[in-house]
């Protein structure tokens, strides 16, 4: 079994600052893509930061020279910065993972973690 789970949330003002960090744990072969995702109540999840396994990242426009991903062996982390109220939403952790025996990878997602920015 693999279980993602994630820490960081929580209310901050505008211009403020907040690193998320989701751990993957279990049994786990190897990771390829993980990223972030979010959504904001009555809207579709949509991408905010992805990382490959080689270390190529992409952004949304929206968070582009304000959010960074990176990520640490089974780890991932987005250090948000000069947040925004439109950043607010639930963030969720995503990654790819290959279990042993196993030949293809599988998606898995966190539980979500919340995300408040006032103006």
């Amino acid at each position: 079994q693999v279980q993602l789970v994630e820490s960081g949330g929580g209310l901050v003002q505008a211009g403020g600052s907040l690193r998320l960090s989701c751990a993957a744990s279990g049994s786990i072969l190897s990771i390829n893509t993980m990223g972030w995702y979010r959504q904001a109540p009555g809207l579709q999840r949509e991408l905010v930061a992805v990382i490959t396994s080689g270390a190529t990242t992409n952004y949304a426009e929206s968070v582009k020279d304000r959010f960074t991903i990176s990520r640490a062996k089974n780890t991932v982390d987005l250090q948000m910065n000069s947040l925004k109220p439109e950043d607010t939403a639930v963030y969720y952790c995503n990654t790819a993972i290959r279990e042993p025996g196993r030949a293809a990878f599988k998606d898995y997602w966190g539980q979500g973690t919340q995300v408040t920015v006032s103006s």
